[in-house]
């Protein structure tokens, strides 16, 4: 998969003259006269494709003909076995033993009391609704950005088909969704595999045909990988349960960064002006319309979406790194196989398995947080300097964690925090660190003004 946003294709830049649409001469202007005919052609082809269209989850005006994606994915995911009364009670006994030893890692108390374990098909359907959140507002972006590109009188001329167009790129993007459902449904273990609170917020979730064909490829027993696996869901569990502004910053914070994407109309204002009428009389030529389409509209970078980038890839990082501390503080001294196996998900996630290449081609961007080892140092000295109260109460208030820049220097934050944490025994004193910092003076990261001098 490429990574390029949900939608788009990537572009032939060598020159040769085949992203031409369909040999059309650059040289010669849009033929408005030709433009009613040319939709009346395309309306009588797909005339009979009207079902599809308005069946639920398709209707006129949807950015994604979810039920499309839904049916896709089935389709390629296969045949698949349900689950069984073995593996439905392994799950349970190893969140139930995972559950008991987390409570001894952290004050953050046992999540969702409810689960579940999942095929790849309740992995597709319980966690659409929360792909709805984040691809809604790409495919928003893209849908019918090709007749916007038109010069006015076209787009005018055009008005009428509007409808049909924006239900043509609604399948087109559903096409796309239910490939990448379908696939990414046979790869990931748990419902927070990729970070993100993707299932409902009552249920923890591991996915048992996934994890035994996980555990093939690895020595430790499959046992061990099941607790394992379980303590990582249920860890992300506890933080998303308890911590109530995570949940919905995380999923905001994605949601930011697609809705800020901008399209570079040139490409599409060039595709538009060389239109070939005769395209619209072959299905075949129609389907590289659309893929010339997506070719076409280039996304840009912008400056808010970089932010939300950060702090993003900074959420996740704190995730993952807190996750990672609390799972081996857990059972370092319990399963054998604790050191291999979190080198290994720290393998699997830094060379960017299908999860995030799904991602970033949903969404359009990466989804691999790169400073997970950083997170993990800094919440192991914060205990160390600490307590488990004090560590965990930093997700008390998204104010409270660490920044990008306190990856790279955890003893500051430390210090910071340590300084902070007086503030109870003494207000006066912590009014006056909070005035140094705000004017820049001497003293304002927590060390003490002698120690400056």
């Amino acid at each position: 998969m490429n990574d390029l946003p949900f939608g788009f294709s990537a572009s032939n830049d060598d020159g040769d003259g085949r992203d031409k649409p369909f040999g059309a001469d650059p040289n010669q202007p849009f033929d408005m006269s030709q433009l009613g005919d040319m939709l009346s052609q395309l309306g009588q082809m797909i005339s009979g494709m009207g079902a599809g269209m308005t069946a639920p989850g398709g209707q006129s005006g949807d950015p994604v003909n979810y039920s499309v994606a839904a049916q896709l994915a089935r389709q390629t995911l296969g045949k698949h076995e349900p689950v069984s009364d073995r593996q439905r009670n392994a799950v349970d006994e190893s969140m139930h033993l995972a559950q008991l030893w987390l409570d001894e890692a952290t004050v953050l108390p046992a999540g969702p009391q409810k689960t579940v374990a999942w095929t790849p098909v309740d992995w597709q359907e319980k966690t659409l609704p929360t792909w709805k959140r984040l691809v809604n507002p790409v495919a928003e972006k893209i849908s019918g950005a090709w007749l916007q590109g038109m010069p006015e009188e076209a787009r005018e001329m055009a008005a009428p088909m509007m409808g049909m167009f924006t239900q043509l790129g609604s399948m087109s993007f559903g096409t796309q969704l239910g490939q990448a459902l379908g696939s990414l449904s046979k790869e990931v273990l748990t419902s927070t595999d990729i970070g993100l609170p993707l299932g409902p917020d009552d249920s923890a979730a591991l996915l048992p045909e996934a994890i035994e064909a996980f555990s093939k490829d690895l020595e430790q027993k499959d046992q061990e990988i099941l607790v394992f696996l379980a303590a990582r869901e249920a860890a992300h569990q506890r933080l998303f349960s308890h911590v109530p502004w995570l949940r919905s910053r995380l999923l905001d914070t994605v949601e930011q960064y697609a809705r800020g994407i901008q399209i570079d109309m040139s490409g599409i204002e060039e595709l538009s002006r060389n239109l070939d009428p005769s395209a619209l009389q072959d299905p075949a030529k129609l389907e590289e319309l659309m893929s010339a389409q997506g070719a076409a509209l280039q996304p840009k970078t912008t400056p808010e979406q970089t932010v939300a980038l950060e702090r993003l890839e900074t959420l996740l990082a704190l995730i993952e790194g807190w996750v990672e501390t609390v799972v081996h503080a857990a059972i370092a001294d319990r399963l054998p196989s604790a050191a291999a196996l979190r080198e290994t998900m720290r393998r699997r996630r830094a060379s960017g398995g299908p999860a995030e290449q799904t991602f970033a081609t949903l969404v359009g961007l990466e989804l691999r947080p790169r400073k997970v080892r950083e997170a993990a140092d800094l919440w192991e000295r914060l205990l160390t300097a600490t307590s488990l109260e004090q560590r965990d109460g930093v997700w008390a208030h998204p104010d409270l964690i660490p920044d990008a820049s306190d990856l790279d220097s955890p003893a500051g934050f430390i210090d910071r925090f340590l300084a902070d944490s007086s503030d109870l025994d003494d207000p006066i004193a912590a009014i006056e660190r909070e005035m140094r910092r705000d004017s820049g003076e001497p003293g304002d990261s927590g060390i003490s003004d002698e120690s400056e001098k």
